[in-house]
């Protein structure tokens, strides 16, 4: 068994593209400690953190954002991904889906994070065209069997 061939390749990127959910929450979650640090009482912040969301500062909002809107572009990721894999994907058309993925993933929420909208939104429609096109890679080849 080949550990490096392509399909391999798509579940490996599962863990990565679990991993960065998380990118844009280190953000988050330093921004909560910092706030917690200066309340009277800090555990409060920890008992009830989506309580204190809007008290953090802008970016740390958009990185609260990224990080949940990762969740959900990972929801249709996964299962393209497992689906490429079943299906022996071993075009070079679905390891550029895979890069572009993660790499627009990762982007997404750096540019989230700086504000940059337009740029956001190009990842964003970058990580959908690449779940999608597994998706389409996938479901031809198991129509043409």
């Amino acid at each position: 068994m080949n550990l490096l061939s392509l399909p391999n390749l798509f579940l490996y990127s599962l863990p990565i593209a679990a991993f960065l959910i998380y990118v844009p929450y280190m953000v988050v979650a330093t921004e909560r400690v910092k706030l917690s640090q200066s309340m009277d009482n800090p555990m409060a912040m920890f008992a009830q953190p989506r309580f204190y969301t809007d008290k953090l500062p802008d970016y740390a909002r958009r990185a609260n954002c990224a990080h949940q809107n990762s969740f959900e572009s990972f929801i249709l990721y996964a299962p393209a991904a497992v689906l490429a894999y079943i299906t022996g994907q071993e075009t070079k058309t679905a390891l550029v889906a895979v890069v572009a993925y993660l790499v627009a993933r990762l982007l997404f929420s750096v540019f989230y994070i700086l504000n940059v909208a337009p740029l956001r939104s190009l990842m964003f429609g970058i990580g959908s065209f690449s779940i999608f096109s597994l998706y389409f890679m996938s479901c031809k080849t198991i129509w043409l069997q």
